[in-house]
């Protein structure tokens, strides 16, 4: 029986996404060849019964090798089929496996490190970077390098401003899938998630697990190297970058960095003037939605944070936290030039600019430069004559809250601060800290021409003038001048009295 030209065709195993098996190589005698020219005279003169091409497996045998050739086609095609079929069961195989972990709650795969447990492979390399600081993602544009590839992504899109996922109902797009996720409870208003203490509710699981965290005190995020703890991972990532002094953004008006891309958003508003978050009840417009939170409270009345030492409540946690250590005393910002200590941060860099004379807040109107922006707001309600505070008892109006709260106390006769030494009770505590230096003799304000020392600022001022000359209180009848107010008000009873003895003699 005649043969074709010896020799054989193997194809290798396809490669599948879960190599749990490999797949032999599949040996087939040669199915066809090239056919040559004195093949094709043979078939010219073969008789009619003649086969000489014969299919050993099945016992079969074909006159034209092309028939042969489309047969052994076929099964070379059916051998692929089954390669494929195959890789489908290991792949499903490997997702039954994945969905029965997720069911049972198994995670095979651990880190050496922390002994924390993943469901996949991929998630423990991942995690793993976060032990070896390897961050293989870096930024074309800025050179800030990532973990996982999805936070690269995300960052690409604050350099080119793209926001793939829009909300179908307003038309409003962001950077990421989840974010539109929490948008879209906006416009649905359903909160499935109930807090057993309070019974605040929020439309996501993990929402209220960050919400009870304020009940029970946990802060589970830890800075390694201050050992500060955080109830949220954002809130540590900004945290961390004060040690590094990182700013990443940074605003194109003014070039000021932020540490968070939401602190450099709310202070674009800044410059845009855009308060998107909107009281219902009295129209007032915030930048930043905490603060709108915050501003409802008044309304409400409601004050979530109490005090467990003395019960008193506040609107809000960071003014709990400041109370707190007025109990205990701590003072945890020190100032490196004179040894000072505060309560607040924000205490310590207004602090700070006295020592340095920086008043970067300046008025539009006089030019006066001031330490903080609301003592620039107070200034230019000077300016206005606007008072937006008002007492609901007599109606008097003041520039400031504070100046209403102690307004107020002068009606109900409160007096909560009181002296630990002779009992006396004070409307204010500057107040109360201005009485105690009588007790313990200090004078912290020091004329720089002859040195006296005073227990107030305001003392002091009054002292320079005898040195400058200087009398701002002049009499609107007489024209004369004084140092002080109360010496004015004095001068301006002698007018009184001359006019009351004018009208008795004329009688």
């Amino acid at each position: 029986m005649a043969t074709s030209p010896k020799g054989t065709y193997r194809f290798n195993a396809i490669p599948i996404k879960f190599h749990f098996m490999s797949v032999k190589d599949v040996v087939l005698e040669k199915p066809y060849y090239l056919i040559y020219e004195d093949q094709k005279v043979k078939l010219h003169e073969r008789t009619a019964g003649e086969k000489p091409y014969e299919y050993t497996q099945w016992n079969k045998a074909f006159k034209h090798h092309s028939h042969l050739q489309k047969l052994e086609r076929n099964k070379t095609r059916d051998r692929h089929s089954e390669v494929f079929q195959h890789s489908k069961v290991l792949a499903c195989q490997s997702t039954f496996q994945i969905n029965k972990r997720t069911g049972t709650g198994e995670k095979p795969y651990k880190c050496n490190a922390c002994d924390k447990a993943f469901l996949k492979l991929k998630y423990l390399r991942a995690h793993e970077r976060t032990h070896t600081g390897e961050k293989p993602y870096e930024c074309n544009q800025c050179g800030k390098a990532f973990i996982y590839l999805s936070y690269f992504r995300m960052h690409e899109r604050t350099h080119t401003g793209e926001k793939p996922y829009q909300c179908n109902q307003c038309g409003k797009a962001f950077t990421l899938r989840s974010i539109l996720k929490r948008h879209k409870v906006i416009h649905t208003g359903v909160r499935s998630y109930i807090c057993n203490q309070c019974n605040k509710a929020y439309p996501r699981h993990s929402c209220l697990r960050k919400h009870e965290r304020t009940h029970t005190g946990e802060k589970p995020y830890k800075c390694n190297q201050c050992g500060k703890g955080f109830a949220q991972l954002k809130y540590l990532r900004a945290h961390e970058r004060t040690h590094t002094q990182e700013k990443t953004y940074k605003c194109n008006q003014c070039g000021k960095g932020f540490t968070q891309l939401t602190y450099l958003r709310v202070h674009e508003r800044r410059h845009s003037g855009e308060k998107p978050y909107k009281c219902n009840e009295c129209d007032k417009a915030y930048v930043h939605l905490k603060h709108l939170r915050l501003h409802e409270r008044r309304h409400s009345g409601e004050k979530p944070y109490k005090c467990n030492q003395c019960g008193k409540a506040f609107l809000h946690p960071s003014s709990l936290r400041m109370h707190e250590r007025r109990h205990t005393g701590e003072k945890p910002y020190q100032c490196n030039e004179c040894d000072k200590a505060f309560l607040q941060l924000s205490y310590l860099r207004l602090h700070e600019r006295r020592h340095s004379g920086e008043k970067p807040y300046e008025c539009n109107q006089c030019g006066k430069a001031f330490l903080h922006p609301s003592s620039l707001r107070m200034h230019e309600r000077r300016h206005t004559g606007e008072k937006p505070y008002k007492c609901n008892q007599c109606g008097k109006a003041f520039l400031y809250p504070s100046y209403l709260r102690i307004h107020e106390r002068r009606h109900t006769g409160e007096k909560p601060y009181e002296c630990n030494q002779c009992g006396k009770a004070f409307l204010h505590p500057s107040y109360l800290r201005i009485h105690e230096r009588r007790h313990t003799g200090e004078k912290p304000y020091e004329c720089n021409q002859c040195g006296k020392a005073f227990l107030h600022p305001s003392y002091l001022r009054m002292h320079e003038r005898t040195h400058t000359g200087e009398k701002p209180y002049e009499c609107s009848q007489c024209g004369k001048a004084f140092l002080q107010p109360h010496y004015l008000r004095k001068h301006e009873k002698t007018h009184n009295w001359r006019e009351t003895l004018q009208m008795r003699s004329m009688w």
